[in-house]
């Protein structure tokens, strides 16, 4: 089996906003993961524990206030050049959350698709240009007559897949999806998502998938990270973490989703997780460690060992 090549490397990430002195927002404080070439990871967590921050902090829509970025093998945060930043942001591009303020509503569909396009001198000429936006409509499930419409003229699902064929436009490597589908109907959601796999296995591409419906991201993760106030506290296979927990608040999470059995429903015991109960001291070392081979949790060297002889 071929070793998995890292696409992505993220090293002690941190993303601190200062609201006023003294405070200071530590959205992402001090996080490390990879993301391998042609995967989806996962991204979970409840509203404000920084997952999003994560996500524009990675691309540079933030710049962060410590730590390393290493994108095919370069530093996405280092000094660069007005050339150099083009390069990478046609690498690495971004689906947003919301489908209704993240379209121009001013620029006709064929003109948000072809931004990039123009942006990078992809097109030979006019003609090749709309022959590009047709194309990339067809693959995300559009017409080519829809390219001279504009955003308020389509249903949510219709903008993500505008919002989608834009992000391709410029062939990347590597796509965030920050909640692209939160604001979609229930029944659109899976449509979007059966999209994206779709597209992934056709044009090889690697994703970061920020999300909170734990069920959806199972779906399409390869691999999960979960995010507590800022930090990983646990990171392994889908499978593996949806059957095998390991932090608390891991748990808590999963305790929480329900399913379509009304037996279970009615029986099913919610889990509260309470940081109080798994307080550290000042000279404890919390950092994630491998408890089985890819199952990495955030613990003390104390909690180590107990998990390793629990979970093992």
């Amino acid at each position: 089996m071929a070793e998995k090549q890292k696409l992505v490397e993220i090293k002690n990430l941190k993303q601190y906003f200062n609201v006023g002195k003294p405070n200071m927002v530590k959205a992402v404080d001090g996080i490390t993961f990879d993301i391998y070439q042609g995967e989806t990871l996962g991204l979970v967590g409840e509203s404000g524990c920084g997952k999003s921050t994560t996500g524009r902090t990675i691309i540079r829509l933030y710049n962060a206030t410590g730590g390393e970025v290493i994108f095919n093998g370069e530093n996405v945060h280092g000094k660069k050049s007005k050339k150099e930043l083009k390069k990478f942001n046609r690498k690495m591009q971004m689906i947003f959350q919301d489908p209704y303020a993240s379209l121009n509503p001013r620029m006709t569909v064929a003109d948000i698709v072809a931004e990039g396009i123009d942006i990078h001198g992809l097109a030979k000429n006019n003609s090749d240009r709309m022959e590009q936006v047709y194309s990339l409509l067809e693959t995300v499930g559009l017409n080519r007559e829809h390219a001279n419409r504009y955003p308020h003229e389509f249903s949510g699902g219709q903008r993500q897949r505008i919002g989608i064929a834009r992000a391709l436009a410029v062939k990347p490597d590597f796509i965030i999806a920050d909640e692209p589908i939160s604001a979609l109907d229930v029944s659109i959601q899976a449509q979007v998502v059966n999209l994206m796999k779709r597209l992934q296995t056709e044009k090889g591409l690697t994703y970061l998938f920020i999300a909170h419906d734990l069920s959806m991201v199972k779906y399409i993760s390869d691999r999960i990270g979960v995010m507590y106030f800022g930090k990983i506290v646990e990171l392994a296979e889908a499978n593996d973490l949806y059957s095998n927990p390991i932090h608390p608040y891991t748990k808590s999470l999963l305790s929480a989703i329900p399913l379509p059995d009304p037996d279970y429903e009615r029986n099913r015991k919610r889990l509260i997780y309470d940081p109080k109960e798994h307080g550290y001291s000042e000279n404890e070392e919390v950092k994630l460690r491998e408890i089985r081979p890819g199952h990495f949790v955030a613990c003390s060297e104390k909690e180590y060992k107990e998990y390793k002889s629990q979970y093992s």
